[in-house]
């Protein structure tokens, strides 16, 4: 079972269409995966790409949207790697096999893991719940064609957030507005992506809103951030139970 700590990460890239057999390669793969008891596999399916041919292949292309890169990927210890790797070989003819260090911050499995990660999410589900009083209130103003690291960088920032543990965030997408360059920018059907911008609204306590702000130091290289008071007069969040997965 895979725990906290170093770790091993295989990343196979195969054609769509290569095949082991009569089976595709991926399906192959997977199937020696679960027969080895690797902890956990994932499967992604690209959506454009080229190889050694150079021959450029995107779904929205008819004609080549079945010959579509595929990544299998697997994270687990040094030990389970290695012995899944003659197999990957002998299956994989074409393609790239890489073999990564890597580090496992979270993860759970088994019902003894599942159900400390549930003790331990109520509890911080409860103390959030205690939010009231005075507060802070910070609000981001960025572009929404801003990046960090090849990602749009407001879902980079609210997936920090969640790793601070940070209460909530909530991001809102503008219709209408202007910035420093003095450009109106209005939202219409055929508007080019990224014009308009992003803001990011979070509210916590001043102690957990001070971790986070080296994050936007490092990230937010235009844009406004803005920290103020508020009183919070309630705070309440649904059941997790009830949410759609």
């Amino acid at each position: 079972m895979i725990t906290r700590g170093h770790a091993k990460k295989l990343s196979i890239y195969v054609g769509e269409t290569d095949k082991f057999g009569d089976k595709p390669v991926y399906e192959v793969l997977l199937d020696i995966f679960h027969k080895k008891k690797i902890a956990g596999v994932s499967v992604f399916k690209g959506v454009a790409g080229y190889g050694a041919d150079g021959v450029l292949h995107t779904s929205k292309i008819l004609h080549l949207s079945m010959d579509m890169p595929m990544k299998i990927e697997a994270v687990d210890s040094e030990e389970m790697i290695n012995k899944v790797l003659p197999d990957v070989y002998q299956v994989v003819e074409k393609g790239l096999v890489e073999v990564t260090d890597t580090n496992v911050i979270k993860c759970c499995a088994g019902k003894v893991a599942e159900g400390q990660a549930k003790g331990a999410k109520e509890e911080k589900e409860v103390e959030r719940m205690k939010l009231e009083g005075r507060a802070k209130m910070l609000r981001i103003i960025i572009s929404e064609d801003d990046k960090w690291e090849g990602e749009p960088l407001y879902e980079v920032l609210v997936k920090r957030f969640i790793m601070e543990d940070i209460a909530g965030a909530t991001v809102y997408k503008a219709i209408a507005g202007y910035g420093p360059h003095k450009r109106f920018h209005k939202k219409k059907t055929l508007a080019a992506h990224g014009e308009l911008p992003i803001m990011i609204t979070v509210m916590d306590r001043e102690e957990n809103i001070n971790k986070i702000m080296p994050v936007l130091d490092e990230m937010v290289k235009e844009g406004i951030v803005a920290l103020s008071d508020v009183n919070v007069i309630k705070y309440t969040h649904r059941d997790t139970a009830t949410d759609i997965l």
